[in-house]
């Protein structure tokens, strides 16, 4: 049981020198650590005599445990004495038989630490795998920040997407199989690595893609005046799907499409996605052109449709005009707003 303050610890590790707290004799040592469960904290920690000539000084009589007032989130302050990292692990593991321990590279210390604790007792350890740090680009993840915003009200809850939390992908509709083989993508790495969350993405889409219906969404729409529609056209036969023979029949009314679109294609032939070509004058309004599909840009419209909005990645929210039939989707259904993304009813 040692005294000493930081500052003193630190000094003897550097130099390699025995502080006169490791010199008591085993009895002595005994009335100190019962008397450390009445002591203020950081008054006194528990350490681990090991070589003070140890190459790496961090390992030079390490802290197995401390005193500590804060109020633990199970049992708030019923015990004040509590393990450091290694002393827990090295218990745990032991008790709970764990064959195999994989953690990252940042803890090499705290494993040779339990490694020296379990020799003490004479236990067959576990097997210990170091991995590199993985870091995904694209994805903001910091439990800490996000506690924070959660907190303070800025995030709307831990199923906010921003959070990157288990919560927040399992409300965007990412599946848990997309999880697993991201994962096994990324593998048991020695080294750093970083990867794109478009990985994760890539692998939803490949469970999600065969069963999302598609639908029209469109952002700050605008209704396009079009001359020559032959009346004939009141109804159009969409396809759910592009491997499915199933379609679904969608009012043709007043047509709307993106303003993007709209300021950007004027003066050009476009396809209305299912529908039919036409052209955009410079003076905004459009002309029928044909029934048939030309090799011009494809673009998305709604008609019959409702005021819709969709909960960006980013914590903003995208709103437009759906196609009235998201209207009979079912919570948590999960479709593909075409040219724009999958999303979760």
């Amino acid at each position: 049981v040692c005294y000493c303050d930081r500052e003193e610890v630190r000094k003897n590790r550097e130099e390699g020198r025995e502080c006169g707290c490791r010199h008591f004799p085993s009895g002595v040592q005994s009335v100190r650590w019962d008397e450390m469960f009445d002591m203020e904290e950081g008054h006194a920690t528990l350490r681990i005599k090991t070589s003070m000539q140890n190459p790496n000084p961090a390992f030079r009589d390490r802290v197995l445990f401390k005193i500590s007032d804060r109020e633990h989130p199970r049992v708030g302050k019923k015990y004040r004495v509590w393990p450091t990292l290694e002393m827990s692990w090295a218990v745990d593991d032991y008790l709970l038989k764990i064959t195999h321990v994989i953690r990252g590279n940042d803890l090499m210390i705290e494993s040779d630490m339990e490694k020296f604790i379990w020799e003490i007792f004479g236990w067959k350890g576990s097997e210990i795998i170091h991995t590199g740090f993985v870091s995904i680009s694209g994805a903001g993840i910091s439990k800490s920040k996000s506690r924070k915003e959660v907190k303070s009200g800025k995030f709307i809850g831990w199923d906010d997407p921003r959070t990157w939390s288990i919560q927040s992908l399992e409300r965007r509709g990412i599946k848990p199989d997309a999880l697993k083989e991201f994962v096994k993508e990324i593998g048991l790495n020695k080294q750093d690595i970083t990867l794109p969350v478009e990985c994760l993405y890539a692998h939803n889409r490949s469970i999600i893609d065969a069963s999302s219906d598609r639908y029209s969404f469109i952002v700050n729409p605008v209704r396009l005046k079009i001359s020559g529609v032959p009346k004939s056209i009141s109804v159009v036969n969409v396809p759910v799907h592009p491997d499915k023979k199933k379609t679904r029949a969608v009012k043709v009314k007043e047509i709307y499409i993106a303003r993007d679109d709209f300021e950007k294609l004027r003066g050009k032939e476009v396809r209305l996605s299912h529908l039919f070509n036409l052209k955009i004058n410079a003076d905004g309004a459009a002309e029928f052109v044909s029934l048939a599909n030309k090799e011009v840009k494809r673009i998305n419209w709604v008609s019959d449709s409702v005021k819709a909005r969709i909960l960006m990645p980013d914590g903003k929210w995208s709103s437009g005009s759906a196609e009235a039939g998201v209207k009979e989707l079912e919570a948590g259904s999960v479709i593909q707003f075409e040219r724009f993304g999958f999303a979760r009813f």
